[in-house]
Order: structure tokens, then C-alpha cells, then sequence
């Protein structure tokens, strides 16, 4: 609607205009019945830059041009037509097939504009910023000539009531209008369209990584268990960190059991002897290179030393690296190898996801789909706000929280977070909330958004620990003073409580809302919302994804849900996928209306893709092999457009796992496209 009124830089039908051929232009306009040669050798005016009749007709037609180029009403309606009927088509561009083999799924293929999903969108668009790729839209029914009505030149000689026969003027107009939709209008909703279509397959895509990033972080926790992390290696070893049911680091070591050294058995013997020594209970495994060897290792080990009565299972590795190469890792062990802070961050994350990944980027967590596609800033932002929803959403220790921990809690900055630690060091534990107060910068607002999420166990107050907020405590005083009992016999005494009447304890300040939810509260103070601890248990023999054959029955764990499906971890080092067809026996909309970050699940494997290194699986248990793989979600609008495709369009899968901006073999995936 603007474009009229864009400043622009001197065009060439300003400068016909300027030449006096805007009487030529009106004169043809309006009178088909000129011979468009005879009437404009009056216009031929070389001082004007005017040298002949060819010239003075190239001005007329340009004047006309951007006349028609620049009507709101035929923009809105042209658009509204490629935006509900056209396709958006990928071609390959020559000679880039080997470079491009990832792209093979859009080598030749068409979707409707208005149906692409975004995975799909942002995958042509990353195709073509590589020069794999030619992205157009395209009309079905659209000619070259004007004699199918509805086409988008058709559509602008009917707007300026055009109409043509075999007038002397009308063969000259016809290419006028030709001209204004292949030279102006169609460039211009071209790179429209397709820039409205990037901005809402990146909006969905940053939705995406948000709920995957919310179900991450609130993934069950093992909780205060002394852990052993081991970060996986081979040629440097397996890093090793015994921790406490608080997180404090308690030994290290480092082992070697796989080639080249092959000392197996003394491996054992050192875990062993860490296990023995700190009485550990779990054992918490990263899941990048050499992760099924080194389950095996600690599966004989647990086999062969069942006194020890230890728990081994596999977690995410992935920002491990990021963690500890980071400024927060160097001050809390200065002295500590940085291979060995990752096996720290490997155990912990096992204790308490949430305390342990708020010390990470949450970008580098990667469990979106083309996070490096997206607007960086806009996406820091969502994730941020994501980060700060889960911390308040199960509320932090203030006697045991970290800096990073502390500074996600609304109301409190990292310069207050880091006063609550250094005067936690100084003066010990805090006994009760108002004691926050005095601490530098944390001023009355600070603590009134604050206060609530904030935790103090085993104080002075047993409101401290729970959701209540100190503004509130009046109101259960009344309650205390109603049913002549006190606090600590009111909660967790679940009967008692639901007997009371809500309205009984309303004022001015707290309705019967909130008087309901400081009483569910009571009910169970400090409840944590998060699920209850599970591990998956890998099939044994299953390590790498050439031993897996179609029909096999794996239990897995879901790490990442996108809105084709759910990609899973089987123990192979690379995630097989759930399409959103198989993941149920009735119609699913949303894949995470099924699953969600950190399930575990029991799949079937559908196909093997070796040189692509794609899985296919299927929760649909009685699905068999060749008659129910699942595809990618094509609508069935979506089609080849000639060129023999590949089964599925999901995005290429990559490698091994690890790395600072992966999730394991996800990450790899999303990196490579």
C-alpha cells in the first residue's frame, strides 16, 4: 500500500515523462483505434533525448508501466491470488547435484504457496542461500498471451478496464500490460511472498525450539544422588566425575577402555574403586562418541560388582563443551582440566537439568530445527523468556542455586544473583526470605517479583519453602488462626485442607482464586512440577545403525519434536525419526499433543538409510516395513514436479554427535542443512 509513496530514485518513466511523452502514453491509453508508429513521430524530440519513434514509444510504455505497477488495488488483489493459488516450486541448479545431495528431496518439487510447512520452507530457502537451489512461484494457467482470463496479466488489463481486439493500439498495450507483470509486478510479490514466507517459517520454527527447550529443561530430575559422569572418549579417554547429591565435585580420573589402549579391565576397576569410595548411585553417560561402548562398559561393571547397586543411563551431552570452556566453569574450577568440567556438567545434568543447563547458552543447546536460519536475536529472546518461565515454574533454593541459576529468576539480575552467593559464602545459609533484603541491590520491587520463586528448606519459616508468596503469609495466619492449628500441621495435610471453604479466608487484596491456589499450596508446599525420573534401556547388541534391520522393536528416548514428527534416540549415535503418520492409530495435528521432549518411547524400526544415515521408525508397533513407512508430510498438493524423489522429505541427517552447537546427531543434522 506504501509503494506509491516511497521515495524513489529517478526512473525511466520519470525521465520519458520529463521528455514530454506523457500526452503519447494518455493518448494510447485512451484511444485504442491510434496507430501507436503514426502518432508517436510527433513526440520524436532528440534534444530531448527523444532519437526516434522506437524511443518515444519505450517512454510511453515505461510511464504506463509504473502507473500499473504502483495501484494498491491490484498489488492487494495479485497477492491475495499467488498467495492462495500459486506454488512454490525448487528447482536444482546445473551442475550443483553432488554439491547439493542433501537437497535431493527438492531437486524438482512443487507445494501449494499457502500449505508449505515451515521445515519444508526453511529447507528450499537454506538451498538456495547455498546456490543449490532456484526457488519461483508459479500459477498454474498462467500464459503468455492474454486469452486465458484469470491470469495475472489478464487480471491488470481487466483492472484499468482494458480490453483488446485488433485495434492499431492494442497489440502495442498488450505487451504494455505483458511487460508490467513480468518486469515489475511479478519480481516484486515474488521476493514478497517469499519474504513472508521465511518470516512465518521462522516464527514456527523459533516456537518449535521454544516448547522443545521448555521440555528439555523441565525433564525429570535424578535428583541429590552422588553421580559419576563420564564424557565419552576415544584416543583421549573417558573423562570421569564423581559428584554429590548437591553437585560439588568430589574426584575425578580419566580411563582408557577403548582403542587404542584397550585397558578394559582396569577401567572397571577405577570406577569400581570411585563408586565404592563415595558411595555413588547413578551413573550418568554422555551420549557423543564412543557413548555405546562405554555403556557396555559400565553394564559389566555393574554386572560384575552388583553390590555397588548402581543405575547407569545416558543423557544429552550436548553444550557440555560450551560449559566447560565457558567463564562461570573457570571460576568454579580454576584448576580443573576442561575436559573434565564436561564430565561434571555430564553428571549434574543427570541430577537437575534445569540448575545445569541454565548455565549454557540455550542456542547451544540445539534442539530446533534451522536454529542458524533464524533471526539470532529474535530467537535469544524467545529462549531467554523460556529459561526464566521454567526457573520460576519450579522455583529455586536460594541456600544451593548458582549464579546463572539465580540470575533466570524474575525480578533479579546477575550482579543481585551474584551478591545472594557471596553473601551466602559469607555469612551461611539464609534462614528466611526477609534476610534478601539485605542484600546489596536487591531492593524492595527486587524482592516483591522475586520472593515467590525463591525457596529457603529447613528455615525459620516453613512458608519459605513453598510457592506462597510473603505478601500472602497473612493470609494463611488467618487460616492458622481459624482451624487453631499451625502451619506445620496444616501442610501436607491434604483432607484437612480440602474440607476448608476458600471464602471463609478472602480480603480485599487476595480473591477466592488466590486464596484456592495458596491452599493447594499447603497441600503439597514446594511441589516440583517436573515428571518422575526414568531411564531408557538400549537393546544390547544394538550400538551402531548398521545393526539395525527393519521390524526391530527398540525403547528409546525422544530428543527433539518438530512439527513433522519426533526425532529419537535409540543408541545408535543417530537419532531415527517418528513422522507425525506414525506416531499414532488416529489423526495427530501436533506431534507434541503425542510426545514430548525427554519421553521415553517404544518404536519400531520401519528403514534403514545407510548413506543418509536415516532411521525410520514408527510408534505404531503392528506397522510393517514396505507398507507403512512413514513419509515426510507432504500435503497431497505437494508434489515432484518430474525428477524421481527420494522417500521423505525430512531434512538429510548428519554424523556423530557432540560438539558445542549440537544435540547429539540432531544437532549434526540441523548444522548441515
Amino acid at each position: 500500500l506504501s509503494l506509491p509513496y516511497k521515495p524513489k530514485r529517478r526512473t525511466k518513466g520519470q525521465i520519458a515523462i520529463e521528455a514530454g511523452l506523457q500526452p503519447l502514453a494518455e493518448a494510447l491509453l485512451g484511444n485504442p483505434e491510434l496507430n501507436p508508429e503514426a502518432h508517436a513521430a510527433g513526440f520524436v524530440a532528440p534534444d530531448r533525448g527523444v532519437e526516434d519513434v522506437k524511443a518515444a514509444l519505450e517512454g510511453a510504455r515505461f510511464i504506463l508501466m509504473e502507473r500499473f505497477a504502483e495501484n494498491p488495488d491490484l498489488i492487494g488483489t495479485l497477492r491475495e491470488l499467488l498467495q492462495n493459488e500459486a506454488r512454490i516450486a525448487s528447482k536444482l541448479i546445473e551442475g550443483k547435484e553432488s554439491e547439493g545431495a542433501k537437497f535431493s528431496d527438492y531437486f524438482d518439487f512443487s507445494e501449494p504457496l499457502s500449505k508449505v510447512p515451515s521445515h519444508r520452507a526453511l529447507a528450499m530457502f537454506r538451498g538456495a542461500k547455498e546456490g543449490i537451489l532456484r526457488l519461483e512461484l508459479e500459477l498454474e494457467g498462467e500464459q503468455k498471451d492474454l486469452t486465458s482470463r484469470g491470469t495475472c496479466a489478464q487480471i491488470i488489463a481487466e483492472h484499468f478496464g482494458l480490453t483488446f481486439a485488433d485495434r492499431p493500439a492494442d497489440e502495442w498495450m498488450r505487451q504494455t500490460v505483458q511487460w508490467t507483470w513480468k518486469v515489475k509486478l511479478q519480481p516484486h510479490l515474488d521476493a514478497d511472498l517469499k519474504s513472508t514466507l521465511r518470516s512465518a517459517a521462522e516464527e514456527e520454527a523459533i516456537q518449535v525450539f521454544a516448547k522443545n527447550l521448555h521440555d528439555l529443561l523441565l525433564a525429570a530430575p535424578a535428583g541429590r544422588r552422588t553421580t559419576i559422569g563420564l564424557d565419552p572418549g576415544i584416543r583421549t579417554g573417558v573423562k570421569v566425575a564423581v559428584v554429590d547429591g548437591t553437585g560439588k565435585l568430589l574426584d575425578t580420573a580419566t580411563i582408557y577402555p577403548h582403542a587404542p589402549q584397550n585397558r578394559w579391565e582396569e577401567s572397571i576397576q577405577v570406577l569400581a574403586a570411585l563408586a565404592l569410595r563415595h558411595q555413588a548411585e547413578l551413573v550418568s553417560i554422555g551420549n557423543g562418541t564412543a557413548s555405546r561402548e562405554t555403556d557396555r562398559l559400565v553394564a559389566q561393571l555393574i554386572k560384575e560388582f552388583p553390590q555397588l547397586k548402581l543405575t547407569k543411563t545416558t543423557v544429552n551431552e550436548a553444550g557440555a563443551s560450551v560449559y566447560s570452556a565457558s567463564e562461570f566453569a573457570s571460576n568454579e574450577f580454576p584448576e580443573l582440566d576442561v575436559s573434565l568440567r564436561g564430565a561434571v556438567s555430564i553428571a549434574r545434568r543427570l541430577q537437575d537439568p534445569l540448575a545445569e543447563l541454565v548455565k549454557i547458552e540455550p542456542r547451544s543447546i540445539g534442539v530446533g530445527q534451522y536454529q542458524h536460519d533464524l533471526k539470532q536475536t529474535k530467537l535469544a529472546k524467545a529462549l531467554d523468556a523460556v529459561v526464566e518461565d521454567c526457573v520460576n515454574g519450579v522455583g529455586v533454593d536460594v541456600n544451593t542455586a548458582s549464579v546463572p541459576l539465580l540470575a533466570r529468576v524474575s525480578g533479579l539480575s546477575a550482579t543481585m544473583a551474584e551478591n545472594i552467593v557471596k553473601l551466602r559464602d559469607e555469612l551461611g545459609p539464609f534462614q528466611n526470605r526477609k534476610q534478601l533484603l539485605k542484600v546489596p541491590r536487591v531492593g524492595a520491587k527486587a524482592f516483591e517479583q522475586a520472593a515467590g520463586f525463591l525457596r529457603i528448606t529447613d528455615g525459620d519459616n516453613p512458608l519459605d519453602a513453598s510457592a506462597v508468596h510473603p505478601e500472602a503469609y497473612p493470609v494463611v495466619e488467618r487460616i492458622v488462626a481459624a482451624t487453631q492449628r499451625s502451619i506445620a500441621q496444616l501442610i501436607g495435610d491434604t483432607g484437612f485442607i480440602k474440607s476448608l471453604d476458600p471464602k471463609q479466608f478472602t480480603d480485599p487484596q487476595f480473591g477466592e482464586p488466590t486464596v484456592r491456589d495458596i491452599l493447594g499450596e499447603l497441600e503439597k508446599p514446594g511441589r516440583d512440577p517436573r515428571p518422575e525420573f526414568k531411564t531408557a534401556t538400549f537393546l544390547e547388541g544394538v550400538e551402531e545403525i548398521s545393526d539395525l534391520t527393519p521390524n526391530l522393536i527398540l525403547e528409546g528416548t525422544v530428543t527433539n519434536v518438530t512439527n513433522f514428527g519426533a526425532f529419537v534416540d535409540i543408541g545408535v549415535h543417530q537419532d531415527g525419526l517418528v513422522h507425525i503418520s506414525a506416531m499414532a492409530n488416529h489423526f495427530v495435528q501436533d506431534p507434541r499433543d503425542v510426545v514430548k521432549t525427554g519421553d521415553l518411547v517404544r518404536v519400531k524400526v520401519i528403514s534403514v538409510d545407510l548413506p543418509r544415515k536415516r532411521i525410520a521408525l514408527t510408534m505404531r508397533l503392528d506397522d510393517q516395513p514396505g507398507t507403512q513407512e512413514p513419509r515426510a508430510d507432504r500435503s497431497k498438493d505437494s508434489r515432484p514436479t518430474g525428477r524421481k524423489q527420494s522417500s521423505g522429505d525430512r531434512p538429510p541427517r548428519g554424523g556423530g554427535r557432540g560438539g558445542a552447537s549440537s544435540f547429539g546427531s540432531l544437532g549434526d543434522l540441523f548444522d548441515k542443512l
